[in-house]
């Protein structure tokens, strides 16, 4: 194919382009030329904007175009309107955040979505799901039946700058006493850039449309056996303490965030995502071991800053604040 991708020098942007040279496409990079600019120095490269200049991409054609970048429906208007008579196939990249109730557990793709209260573009932890989801339903009105939409889960792996999974690893490789939220039992999702991009351009090379959960892995994984592989592929002597909602919420502990794949109990249908429609398509997952061997080596990667302070992430928190909670849970038991 010749493929247009708008990004492509980020985390999952950049798997996308590696699998993408990796099965022999033409590959045209559109972007401001901000997040690593050196990258890929084979490929041609556009330059322009989400925001105001697309002139870039006027004239052209491509097979198909692979969408990382957009969050807010304008953005998405703009690149289908001027790509329309330009592209075969539209592959949109959106979140399983787009659902509205996450109470529930089994989400599909027929399950409602959340609409915006107010007229914005501000992207936020409330307004971020609303607003993908008005991309998706921009680009079907613009595109019908052209575009492939993919509601990714947590997507994690090597390049993940916002460290939301590479915390565990690197927190259990340290070893000693680890605060572990909620139940062991509790189920996780989280799926590998590699393999969801591989699977993005199997489809966009079959010219698949429609609405996909891309989640995984394709069993129910618990974050106790998460953990407990964490601990083997590190050889760490990490033991766990299992902290409960309550008590986490009490203290003020972000979900997601602050102790990342963890939210309260009421809430973790967004870790459980239906998955049925992409694995009928393809969908494959590498093994557990191999993405966190891959995740940390990536991380050692990073520099004296990482080998000075491990966890100096942008997710998780630091040693003093799990010991600090880790007292007052022994002190209230």
């Amino acid at each position: 194919m010749k493929l247009l991708i708008l990004g492509g020098t980020r985390f999952l942007g950049r798997h996308v382009v590696a699998a993408a040279l990796e099965r022999g496409h033409e590959v045209t990079l559109f972007n401001r030329g901000i997040s690593d600019p050196k990258l890929f120095p084979q490929l041609e490269r556009l330059r322009g904007d989400r925001d105001g200049d697309l002139s870039a991409l006027a004239g052209r054609r491509w097979d198909a175009v692979i969408d990382t970048s957009a969050y807010v429906p304008r953005q998405v208007v703009a690149t289908a309107r001027l790509l329309a008579d330009a592209i075969e196939h539209y592959t949109f990249i959106s979140s399983i955040s787009v659902y509205s109730d996450t109470t529930i557990m089994g989400l599909d793709e027929e399950s409602p979505v959340a609409t915006l209260t107010e007229d914005t573009e501000r992207v936020t932890g409330s307004t971020y799901g609303a607003l993908k989801a008005l991309c998706e339903q921009a680009l079907e009105h613009m595109l019908p039946g052209r575009v492939l939409h993919v509601r990714a889960g947590l997507i994690v792996g090597p390049w993940d700058t916002t460290d939301r999974f590479t915390y565990w690893p690197v927190r259990v490789a340290l070893g000693g006493e680890v605060l572990a939220p909620g139940s062991p039992d509790r189920q996780v999702q989280f799926i590998d850039a590699r393999d969801l991009a591989a699977w993005i351009l199997r489809m966009a090379e079959a010219r698949r449309a429609g609405v996909y959960n891309a989640a995984g892995p394709n069993y129910r994984l618990t974050i106790g056996r998460l953990l407990e592989v964490c601990r083997a592929v590190t050889e760490s002597d990490a033991a766990f303490t299992w902290v409960d909602d309550d008590f986490l919420l009490e203290q003020g502990v972000t979900p997601f965030t602050e102790l990342p794949l963890w939210v309260p109990a009421a809430y973790n249908g967004i870790q459980a995502i239906q998955i049925r429609k992409a694995l009928a398509e393809g969908l494959a997952f590498r093994a557990l071991e191999d993405t966190l061997y891959d995740t940390l080596a990536w991380n050692a990667s990073r520099g004296d800053a990482v080998a000075d302070d491990p966890l100096r992430l942008r997710a998780g928190m630091t040693l003093d604040r799990e010991a600090e909670l880790l007292t007052a849970w022994k002190r209230r038991r």
